[in-house]
């Protein structure tokens, strides 16, 4: 098996997958492929088993145009492993992982053929703004 400096597994503590750094093995043979790791994003160090780590974490883009693509809008809801369309950005992607924010706002994952991997915002209410009289 090649050696692994980093990895992309899932935080507890982020609720998201995030990138880790491998920092230590542990000893017996029960324990063959786990490792000590920390995350880059909260830096909280937990035993990850790198036998449940993916190694193609990275979804296939090609051909994505011709198939059903829903056009990205902040209002809608989307599902993972839906295709969208960012207009701005000229840009298809696939959604790969839906997150709550800090603030309790739902946003997507979205991997992109051009742009890379991108967080956005979804399910967007605005709420009606005060008068300034």
């Amino acid at each position: 098996m090649a050696r692994l400096k980093n990895v992309e597994a899932f935080c507890t503590i982020c609720g998201s997958v995030k990138k880790f750094e491998i920092t230590g093995i542990i000893s017996g043979e029960e324990n063959q492929n786990k490792r000590w790791a920390k995350c880059k994003t909260c830096k909280q160090t937990r035993i990850i088993d790198l036998a449940d780590i993916k190694t193609d974490a990275k979804p296939n883009l090609e051909g994505i145009e011709t198939e059903n693509v829903k056009n990205y809008s902040p209002t809608e809801t989307y599902e993972i492993g839906d295709n969208i369309y960012h207009k701005s950005w000229d840009d298809f992607g696939k959604v790969v992982n839906k997150v709550i924010t800090s603030d309790g706002q739902s946003s997507i994952i979205v991997e992109f053929q051009k742009s890379g991997n991108k967080k956005l915002i979804e399910s967007y209410i605005q709420k009606p703004q005060s008068e300034v009289i």
